[in-house]
């Protein structure tokens, strides 16, 4: 995270980096259950690794640091 918001992340055993703008995602698109005071924010974001292919990763910090929920190609 820089200034918090997304900028690289380690997934799958290779380095990302994000290609542009990420796009805050809020709790009621995320099909998770959660407690009544809890809500569960994240990010989509394009992103590259060192060899140059791309995805789109949507990721939530949940117990233990943040997770990848889906990635699309």
């Amino acid at each position: 995270m820089v200034d918090d918001i997304p900028a690289r992340m380690m997934f799958a055993g290779r380095r990302w980096k994000v290609s542009d703008t990420p796009t805050r995602l809020r709790s009621s698109i995320w099909n998770a259950p959660l407690g009544p005071h809890r809500k569960l924010d994240g990010w989509r974001f394009p992103a590259t690794d060192e060899a140059g292919r791309s995805f789109v990763f949507d990721v939530f910090r949940g117990e233990g640091g943040w997770h990848v929920h889906h990635s699309y190609d």
